[in-house]
C-alpha cells in the first residue's frame, strides 16, 4: 500500500452554477429546480430610456383591458382605473405631468402586487419610468 499525496479532487468550473438565467431582471425564488415544476416566474425587463408615448399608451390599453377582465377579484379597481386615467391625461406633453407620472410609477407596483393585474401594472410602471428618464 502506497502512502503519499493523492491527486486533489477536480473542482467544478466556477462559471457553471446551478442557477437559471433567462436574461433581463429575473424576479423569482428559484432553488434546486432540476425536475421541479416551476410556476409564478416573471421576467421583467427595464424599459428605462427606450420608451416613447405610444408604447406607454399601448401598455395603458392592455392594463385597462386587464382591469376590466379581473375587476371582480380586485380590491382597488376604481383607484387603478383613476390612475390609468391620470396617466392618459398626463402623457401630452409628459414633461408637464412628470411629477404626477413619477408618483404613479412609484405607487402602481405596490397596488398591483399579488393581483391578477400585477404583470400589466408593473409593465406600465416601468414604461412610465422609461418615458421620464
Amino acid at each position: 500500500m502506497a502512502i503519499g499525496r493523492g491527486r486533489p479532487d477536480p473542482t467544478p468550473d466556477p462559471g457553471h452554477g446551478a442557477g437559471i438565467s433567462i436574461g433581463g431582471n429575473n424576479n423569482a425564488p428559484l432553488q434546486n429546480v432540476v425536475g421541479q415544476n416551476i410556476s409564478h416566474v416573471h421576467q421583467v425587463a427595464s424599459a428605462h430610456g427606450t420608451t416613447d408615448v405610444d408604447s406607454v399608451r399601448a401598455l395603458l390599453v392592455a392594463f385597462r383591458e386587464d382591469l376590466d377582465r379581473n375587476a371582480a377579484g380586485l380590491q382597488h379597481t376604481e383607484a387603478l382605473r383613476a390612475m390609468a386615467g391620470t396617466v392618459d391625461g398626463s402623457l401630452e406633453p409628459p414633461a408637464e405631468g412628470a411629477t404626477t407620472l413619477r408618483g404613479i410609477a412609484q405607487a402602481l407596483p405596490a397596488l398591483v402586487l399579488g393581483t391578477a393585474v400585477e404583470q400589466s401594472g408593473e409593465a406600465l410602471a416601468h414604461a412610465i419610468g422609461g418615458l421620464l428618464s
